[in-house]
């Protein structure tokens, strides 16, 4: 989510949108009857996912903070270069909150031991090229975010698949200062015992031919719902997501709409926790990045569809390309790769459902 569908850069001039600018800290957070401008809904994305990094953070040390801090820094003078660049108002381009946004999406999708260049080579992918060559905000048709995550992985997946193991598995979390060696790209032997497999990758890859329940009963990688760790990291951005609902920030169509379908996808294939099963819906609803993706990702209107029904279409995609990409891919998540494709369909969708008479207008959730 980086903004609403009908406003573009020019629109962030100071005075250019009528709002209630000057409620206080309180109403900001709670009330559901005020125009909000884009810097302030940008605010409310960023506190709703704080949840989320609290819990990260706890289950997988100060890497997840170190990212946010370093990634962030890179977004905004980036962001400020381009403008500069561009000859736009660098205070007005700033303010907005958007390249914050992107940062955080972007800081969040990386394992928290990723060093300093791979950040900064995501930032410049996801501000500079997906978002300000294709003419800045609100007109940039890939999540930018998502275009400097699947950039690394392509170019460094060893680097991308450095997990941490959450504190339950591991016996605790690293430290600050194994954090701060591993982010200066240096050899970080105290972070060794931290790096492993994620809960999808191992389900994925290293059952041997076991059941769900033998493989899982016992194996200090899985939780009650799904990875340890990890369900109570998707647990955490469930909650911001349904802030984000309560805020009309976002509307249900894609959040439910996509979760509805990976449900069903995981039944057709879990084959009732056989050898050949694929995992549970809960597994997969609270594992990887799925509520992230579903509430946080997915739902970012300007590379998204603005008609209901196409949204509908475009959630569905993402949650069919998701379970795909989890069950016959060679990830072991999918979320970035299934937003990205997803994105190639938006605006095809809008223009089917608007040549078919349907009746559906865009609206900005």
């Amino acid at each position: 989510m980086t903004t609403l569908p009908d406003v573009r850069e020019q629109d962030m001039a100071p005075g250019k949108l009528v709002t209630c600018a000057d409620m206080n800290l309180a109403t900001l957070l709670t009330s559901r009857n005020h125009v909000l401008t884009t810097p302030q809904i940008m605010l409310l994305v960023l506190l709703a996912a704080l949840p989320g990094i609290t819990v990260m953070t706890l289950h997988f040390g100060p890497g997840v903070l170190i990212n946010i801090v370093w990634i962030g820094l890179c977004a905004l003078l980036l962001e400020a270069l381009m403008l500069k660049l561009r000859q736009r108002p660098i205070k007005a381009g700033l303010s907005d909150n958007s390249a914050l946004v992107t940062a955080l999406l972007l800081a969040l999708s990386l394992p928290p031991a990723t060093p300093w260049w791979a950040g900064l080579i995501g930032a410049i992918f996801a501000i500079v090229v997906a978002k300000h060559l294709y003419g800045g905000l609100g007109y940039n048709p890939f999540n930018p975010a998502m275009v400097g995550y699947a950039v690394l992985l392509i170019a460094f997946p060893v680097t991308m698949t450095q997990w941490l193991l959450p504190a339950s598995a591991a016996g605790g979390t690293p430290t600050l200062a194994a954090s701060l060696t591993a982010f200066a790209g240096m050899p970080a032997p105290a972070l060794d015992a931290f790096v492993g497999a994620t809960a999808l990758d191992q389900f994925k890859l290293e059952r041997g031919g076991q059941t769900a329940a033998e493989f899982m009963t016992g194996n200090p990688l899985y939780g009650r719902l799904s990875g340890a760790g990890w369900q109570w990291v998707n647990m955490a951005f469930l909650a911001g997501g349904l802030y984000l609902l309560y805020r009309r920030l976002i509307s249900w169509h894609i959040p439910v709409t996509l979760l509805g379908v990976m449900v069903i996808m995981a039944l057709l294939l879990y084959d009732g926790g056989s050898s050949g099963g694929h995992g549970s819906p809960l597994l997969h609803l609270f594992g990887g990045a799925t509520m992230f993706g579903a509430f946080f990702i997915a739902t970012d209107p300007v590379t998204g569809p603005a008609t209901t029904t196409a949204k509908l279409w475009y959630a569905a995609l993402i949650g069919m390309l998701i379970m795909a990409i989890r069950v016959w891919g060679s990830y072991p998540d999918g979320v970035a790769f299934a937003v990205l494709l997803a994105n190639f369909a938006a605006p095809a969708m809008d223009r089917f459902v608007q040549l078919s008479g349907s009746g559906d207008s865009a609206d900005a959730g």
